[in-house]
């Protein structure tokens, strides 16, 4: 038989089966019907059939919801939406092309696993999202969901009754690694978002970022030859001879030394702040210290004295930026990345941001991470003025979605999904955190240096594979194309940068985070007013404006323009 003759006799057979089956179950349901009516000839009416139908449906989907609503991982039976508050980032956060604030690999996962998808239509850059969210609570227009940076208006929120309470969302829709994370932190972190016993909003875990590393310009030390740096003071005298021999300047320009923030102090994650330079002294400016049993503000101190005294000093030596004063974050991350300077102090992810773009751009600029530990240590009280804090409107529908995004994101994709490869390698590709629906971060206290241990680990052989989380195997992937030279990107260099190179000498240091102990109350920041004269006071002793001596006018000043008043508050908060 041919081969077209029997795939038609094999299709009347089919058929003929089908046609049979259909017969055979009308014959069932038949009988069926006459077992249900009693043989009487009577039927079941079809309404009632769908009622019935309905009605199980319904106890279905009741129970689908409740599992949603009540447990980490439990998916909504149908999609739900929210609207989002959103912080944008540079150039799109560096999201892969195509991606989109809702449409990457974060919402794709989330909706993958919960059904839920944002609606960003809130959205402002991280520069100017305080004012936009101001403008928000006045107008009482909040989203759906939303993240804070001030506490204050945390409180404000609070007390006008604005947003959700998260108290059994927290408990329920968290996992128990989450806690734990949480937990690692003492409980002051989510005291601080606790009003009259209710948990009010979930806050961002503050993660360790270390102390400010002097990054400086290999290559063009080997090119002078110039000796690695042991000391601080080591290497001032290296950027006074970058500077001497004119290193990053063209024809006609002045060079440009060691590059800072105006601000002099930075928050606990920006880079171009000099604060190694105060703590080599004992001095933690801007911070609210106890000195000699007592609570101080830090910017007032003798110790900090000096640390003006010193930065003056290389102003005049031609190491620290001439211009500084005039300096903006941007302006100085473009004389970094336009290979324009040599030398700035930074925190470890310097290499993701800015030390990447030069990377991609010059390969042949090689930056350096130096620690210099400082000896004296001071007792500081730290605040919630750099914390971020997720509430949610009040009368939404779903508030637990917030904890399920959490518990997904933080705990799920990164310990014990097999399917978010897409979610992790946004880590290894540098993907800002503000492409993320929720703007913060979630982990354990001391996660920056574990991560860098466990990935030394597995790249001498010492630790498997499989016992390595999402993030660290994304890590190390990336760490070993730079070792191996495989088509090395600029991505592969900032991972073994930041977490080797950088990390790495905080652990070969045994670097300890800090214990950290919270000034309950937000209000222990200087009102603006105070900031202004504080950093204006500086800079003019600095470039010479004002003499030393201009330090103690600084102090009066501070103290009759209300110093004096809220030094009083903060330490009776601590009696």
């Amino acid at each position: 038989m041919l081969k077209s003759e029997f795939r038609k006799a094999n299709t009347k057979m089919v058929k003929m089966k089908r046609l049979y089956k259909i017969f055979a179950g009308l014959c069932l349901g038949m009988l069926g019907l006459c077992m249900v009516s009693g043989c009487s000839g009577k039927t079941v009416p079809e309404e009632n059939k769908k009622t019935e139908d309905r009605s199980e449906q319904k106890e279905t989907d009741g129970a689908d919801w409740k599992t949603a609503e009540e447990t980490p991982y439990g998916k909504y039976p149908e999609l739900v939406t929210y609207t989002l508050g959103q912080m944008s980032g540079a150039n799109n956060s560096n999201l892969p092309e195509g991606d989109t604030y809702e449409d990457n690999a974060y919402t794709r996962y989330l909706r993958k696993m919960l059904n839920i998808q944002n609606d960003s239509i809130y959205m402002e850059a991280e520069d100017k999202y305080d004012d936009f969210i101001n403008v928000l609570v006045k107008d009482r227009t909040l989203p759906d969901i939303l993240v804070l940076s001030d506490r204050e208006m945390l409180k404000e929120l609070v007390e006008n009754d604005l947003v959700e309470d998260l108290t059994e969302v927290f408990e329920n829709c968290t996992t128990e690694r989450i806690k734990a994370m949480y937990d690692s932190y003492g409980g002051e972190l989510l005291e601080a978002c606790t009003f009259d016993g209710r948990l009010m909003a979930i806050p961002e875990t503050v993660i360790d970022h270390g102390p400010r590393l002097m990054w400086l310009r290999k290559d063009w030390m080997d090119a002078l030859g110039l000796e690695e740096p042991e000391t601080l003071e080591d290497a001032f005298r290296i950027i006074e001879t970058f500077v001497e021999n004119r290193m990053g300047a063209q024809a006609g320009e002045d060079p440009i030394g060691l590059v800072c923030d105006p601000s002099l102090i930075g928050t606990t994650s920006s880079n171009y702040s000099v604060e190694p330079v105060f703590q080599y002294y004992g001095a933690e400016p801007r911070k609210w210290i106890e000195k000699n049993g007592e609570i101080m503000y830090g910017s007032l101190t003798n110790e900090t004295q000096q640390g003006i005294y010193r930065l003056r000093q290389l102003y005049f030596r031609g190491i620290l930026d001439q211009d500084f004063a005039l300096r903006t974050q941007n302006n100085i991350r473009e004389l970094v990345v336009e290979g324009r300077c040599g030398a700035f102090f930074g925190l470890w992810w310097a290499p993701n941001n800015p030390l990447m773009d030069v990377y991609e751009s010059d390969p042949s600029a090689q930056w350096e991470p130096y620690y210099f530990e400082s000896s004296k240590s001071v007792h500081t009280y730290s605040s919630f003025r750099d914390s971020k804090f997720v509430v949610v409107r009040k009368g939404y529908d779903h508030p637990e979605i917030a904890a399920k995004i959490i518990s997904v994101l933080f705990d799920y994709t990164r310990y014990e999904a097999g399917d978010a490869d897409e979610v992790n390698a946004y880590f290894a590709l540098n993907v800002d955190p503000t492409a993320r629906p929720l703007v913060i971060n979630v982990d354990y206290n001391e996660a920056t240096y574990t991560v860098t241990k466990d990935i030394r680990k597995a790249l001498e052989g010492k630790r498997e594979w499989d016992s390595l989380s999402a993030i660290e195997k994304s890590y190390c992937n990336a760490c070993r194309n730079y070792l191996n030279g495989n088509d090395i990107s600029g991505e592969d260099w900032a991972a073994y940068k930041s977490r080797i190179s950088a990390v790495g000498l905080l652990v070969d240091s045994s670097y300890q985070p800090p214990k950290r102990e919270y000034l309950k109350e937000i209000d222990s920041e200087p009102p603006q007013n105070l900031q202004n004269l504080e950093t204006d006071a500086f800079i003019k002793m600095i470039v010479g404006k004002e003499p030393m001596a201009y330090f103690d006018v600084f102090v009066q000043q501070w103290y009759q323009q209300g110093g004096e008043e809220l030094m009083e508050r903060i330490r009776g908060e601590l009696d």
